[in-house]
Order: C-alpha cells, then sequence, then structure tokens
C-alpha cells in the first residue's frame, strides 16, 4: 500500500515481506519480480539493488500496540526493526545509504518502554548520519476510517531540506502531546538532528463511511433479523441509545460495530458490542479473531440490517482503487487491509515532504555538474 499511495511517478526495486498472504496480494497487482518473501534477519545488502531515494519500513507492530505484551523494540515481531535497520548501516558502508528513509507505525510507538523506544529509533538515525523528524496523522483526514499512524522521516545529512518543509515550532496538528512527551526523551545529541516537519492542512474530506457501502456486498452475507437481534442484546445501554438517535437522523446512517470483552458491574467479562455512528469506521485490524473483524449496522429508521465488513469495503477504507487485487479468502483479504498503510496518507508524504526534498537535491547536483 506505500507503493500504492507513492503512485505511478515511483519506481519498486526491492520489496520484502515475511507474510505469504501480503505477498501474494503484492504480486497480483504489481507483479513481484522485485518482490522477496522471508525473514528481513536472512537478508543481505546483496539482496538490494543499486543507491535508492526512498527506503521505507512498516515494521510489525504487535510488540508496540496498547493491545500488546509490552515488549516494544524487544520483542520477536516489532524488534525486527533491528534487522532493517542492520541493512541500512551496512548500506552506509558501501557508500549507498538511501536519501530518505520513512518508518511507519502505531503510534503506541511513543510511549513504549516508557519513551525509550523512539529514542532507539532516533538514536540509530541520528548515528547513521541522517536527520529526522516525526508527525502523527491519522487517515481520518483522508478516509473515513480513523487510524492515526506515527511517521518517522529522515533525510541522508548532505541533503538540503527546503526552508518551507520544517518549521521553528512544532504544529498541534502533526506533533500533538503525546509526540511532544515522546521528543522530550531524546538526548542532546538526537535533538540537535531533529526537524520540526511542516505540512499544510488536508482538503476537506468528501467520504463518509456510507459512501463506501455496498447494498450487494461480495464475500459476506447480510445477518438474519435473528443475527442482528443477538448483536443488539451485546450492545451496552450507552449503545443502543447510540441506536436509538441514529433512527431519528432521517436518512440511513452506517454504524462500525466492534466486539469487546468488557466487565460487568460484577466483574465479570462479557462480550459487549460497541458502536460508532459518526459516519467513520473503527480502525481497521487484522482478524486474529471474530472481535478484530469490524460489523456494520445500517440504521434507516427503525429497519436495522447488520453483517461483517466485506473486503472490497475494508480495501475502500485504506484508499485502495476498485481494480486492486484482493485474495479470495475472506481472513485473508482482510488482513491485507487491516495490515497495511492508507494510500492516501503515504500520498500526501510524498507530495509535501518525499518529493520536494528529492527535487531539491536534483536542482543542487544539475548546479555542481
Amino acid at each position: 500500500m506505500a507503493r500504492a499511495g507513492l503512485g505511478g511517478s515511483w519506481r519498486c526495486v526491492f520489496a520484502n515481506d515475511f507474510d505469504p498472504r501480503k505477498a501474494a496480494a503484492y504480486s497480483a497487482n504489481w507483479g513481484g519480480e522485485e518482490l522477496c518473501v522471508g525473514d528481513v534477519a536472512a537478508l543481505t545488502t546483496a539482496h538490494l539493488p543499486g543507491s535508492v531515494d526512498l527506503a521505507w519500513a512498516s515494521f510489525p507492530c504487535q510488540d508496540l500496540s496498547l493491545a500488546g505484551n509490552g515488549a516494544g523494540l524487544r520483542g520477536e515481531r516489532s524488534g525486527t526493526f533491528w534487522p532493517f535497520w542492520k541493512l541500512i548501516l551496512q548500506l552506509k558502508q558501501e557508500g549507498r545509504s538511501p536519501r530518505l528513509i520513512a518508518l511507519e507505525n502505531v503510534c503506541g510507538t511513543l510511549h513504549s518502554h516508557d519513551g525509550g523506544d523512539f529514542a532507539a529509533i532516533g538514536n540509530a538515525l541520528s548515528d547513521a548520519g541522517y536527520r529526522f523528524g516525526a508527525v502523527v496523522i491519522d487517515a481520518v483526514d483522508f478516509l473515513p476510517q480513523s487510524r492515526p499512524r506515527l511517521f518517522i522521516i529522515g533525510v541522508l545529512g548532505d541533503l538540503q531540506i527546503p526552508q518551507n518543509l520544517t518549521s521553528s515550532s512544532p504544529d498541534p496538528k502533526w506533533h500533538p502531546e503525546r509526540l511532544m512527551k515522546a521528543f522530550g526523551k531524546l538526548s542532546g545529541s538526537e535533538a540537535a538532528k531533529w526537524v520540526w516537519w511542516a505540512l499544510p492542512m488536508p482538503p476537506k474530506r468528501q467520504t463518509t463511511f456510507a459512501d463506501l457501502i455496498e447494498d450487494n456486498p461480495s464475500g459476506v452475507k447480510w445477518h438474519t433479523a435473528e443475527e442482528t437481534r443477538r448483536l443488539l442484546d451485546m450492545m451496552s445501554k450507552i449503545n443502543l441509545e447510540k441506536v436509538e438517535k441514529a433512527k431519528k437522523i432521517g436518512r440511513p446512517v452506517v454504524g462500525g460495530i466492534y466486539k469487546r470483552i468488557r466487565r460487568d458491574k460484577a466483574g465479570c467479562k462479557a462480550q459487549r458490542a460497541e458502536a460508532r455512528f459518526d459516519d467513520v469506521a473503527g480502525c481497521l485490524r487484522t482478524p486474529a479473531g471474530g472481535s478484530s473483524r469490524q460489523s456494520i449496522l445500517v440504521v434507516n429508521g427503525d429497519n436495522l440490517r447488520s453483517r461483517l465488513l466485506s473486503p472490497r469495503e475494508a480495501a475502500r477504507l485504506m484508499g485502495l482503487p476498485e481494480e486492486y487485487e484482493l485474495p479470495a479468502k475472506y481472513n485473508e483479504a482482510y488482513h491485507v487491509a487491516g495490515d497495511g498503510v492508507a494510500a492516501p496518507v503515504v500520498r500526501f508524504l510524498a507530495a509535501h515532504i518525499f518529493e520536494p526534498v528529492l527535487a531539491a537535491f536534483t536542482q543542487a547536483k544539475k548546479k555542481v555538474a
């Protein structure tokens, strides 16, 4: 999805993923000649061709997320950042450092180990000769999905960063309090390499959750009336009040529903259905279990219909085009979408940071020549 977001003016020369499902989806859409399927720790710089403008890494989030075990960058999954970084350091020794590095992960990265993991990434970038900064971007600015993510962007030290791309101070839109706290944990040498990325306000989003929902979806079926009733029975009083309020809006409304385990007043665990009716879907996740898959409830007056979110609807919530090929199996298609990066966010970063930095680099080379 990073490739989809970058667009046709970019050429991918190497791609890697450990997951065969995502690798199959990549191959179906891009051909996959440059794709290497396997553990990043098994790669060497011999696999990596030439010198590149951008190295993008969306390393696993499980050990950094709020739902994780707190292992952070020491964990087996999120710790795959370090084998990736070993390759970057080896490229540096060979005189092939990527001009730009983009790291994407959940916002839990900011407070993992009390900010220590974020500082460790900052130290890695700084020691490798990169100036760097970070922004938190929520996909909801571009798509009807709540999906805040952290993007750490490094620029090789000898590249000039155009003045209009940075600011002397943080912008609360892109640098929220949690990022500011993490920045405060950086050492003096790391902070000296820090830049405050200056991004424009995104255009007003034109789509709502309901705009992406189909009456006759592929891959899923509408629930029976009894199944919808059982879903409602799992709702708390607060969530049932949301449904009643949606009935009175006077137009069809789509609500996103996740099943969660909550404790009741007696302290006993019970599965609950929690809904939102703000024209925005909840954050897509990988379908590790039934609670990880998002359902929808369409409310049109007293007429209620429910079902799972379809794979194509999930792809739309990630900003993928209609022609993007998805795996045939439901869980595999949902996994590809839920474990991705929102394509329009990548395009936004490319347009307002990556491409201007690289254009300035190209112009500087022409002047020297």
